[in-house]
């Protein structure tokens, strides 16, 4: 079942009754000019068994601990924005699956070959989906990228990660004079920003449900970072978002403000079509295959790790 994914952003109370979020808001309770039948029209109500990530985006909502209790033991991904309204916070639950003791000890042991092996893997897929990006929007011959793919060594060695994405970021919106990638630059990375958060708790959920821990990565090594492990595996994902803000970009809206109609394109990458093991998925979907598939490369099930591609 494809989970939605939710966005408040006006002042809201979220709480839970018989396994269903409900949603009052606090300018209709408040107000005694309006009939109480009006009152109970406007609660709505959807089961938690049916959400899988939710964005609060307004310092006016106010959620019940309950309600985050009930939302953490189905693995949905709470994200909280900040003054920016970008996101800031994300809650997962601490234990998500079963065998997860056995899990973190294949994690915690994995050698340092597979974990090269691995990367190695995860920086062809990068490259592979960057060039299909460039293919599809661009239309420009990427013959080198799909060459770098090939030349990939265990670890990456020589860096083609860091080849291919210079070759790819200047190529990716060429109208933009001398476009730089970079959390705090110039438009559209405010989208790209905004749109790596959402893809970075759908991963992290699903290295969760894996029974794996997000925080200690294969390549990624950072004392305060608490999520290595969810941004390796979401390097190969990163190509979708670009895409869609590529699309965003060319449509000629005005994107130099993250306006609520471009928040709610970015708010469905988790149900975005890709390429995975033959078939199509929604990418949420995709995330969890590719998680458990990394769980049993580290359980020594398998070498491979399972990630998407274009349809």
């Amino acid at each position: 079942m494809i989970k939605k994914t939710l966005y408040f952003e006006n002042p809201a109370y979220l709480s839970l009754k018989d396994k269903q979020l409900v949603v009052k808001l606090p300018e209709v309770e408040k107000n005694p000019a309006l009939p109480d039948s009006f009152k109970v029209e406007s609660i709505k109500t959807i089961p938690i068994e049916d959400i899988g990530v939710i964005v609060l985006d307004n310092k006016q909502i106010t959620i019940t601990h309950g309600l985050m209790e009930a939302l953490l033991a189905t693995n949905c991904a709470l994200i909280t924005c900040n003054s920016n309204r970008m996101p800031f916070g994300l809650h997962l639950p601490l234990s998500g699956n079963t065998l997860q003791s056995e899990r973190f000890t294949a994690q915690i042991e994995a050698s340092l070959p597979l974990k090269k092996q691995l990367w190695q893997q995860t920086v062809q897929a990068k490259i592979t989906n960057q060039a299909c990006v460039l293919q599809q929007t661009r239309n420009i011959p990427v013959k080198n990228m799909h060459k770098w793919v090939t030349d990939v060594k265990s670890g990456d060695s020589d860096n083609l990660e860091g080849r291919a994405a210079a070759f790819y970021w200047s190529h990716l919106f060429p109208e933009m004079e001398n476009f730089k990638r970079g959390r705090e630059e110039a438009p559209p990375n405010h989208l790209l920003n905004y749109g790596y958060a959402i893809l970075r708790a759908v991963i992290a959920r699903s290295l969760v449900a894996s029974g794996l821990l997000p925080t200690l990565g294969i390549h990624h090594h950072n004392r305060y970072n608490a999520y290595c492990l969810a941004d390796d595996i979401m390097e190969p994902y990163r190509p979708f978002v670009d895409k869609w803000v590529v699309e965003i970009v060319d449509s000629g809206v005005d994107f130099r403000e993250l306006s609520k109609e471009i928040k709610v394109k970015l708010l469905n990458i988790p149900v975005m079509d890709v390429l995975i093991n033959g078939q199509r998925s929604p990418l949420m979907i995709a995330a969890g295959q590719t998680t458990a598939s990394l769980a049993k490369c580290y359980l020594g099930e398998s070498r491979k790790i399972a990630y998407p591609s274009f349809p």
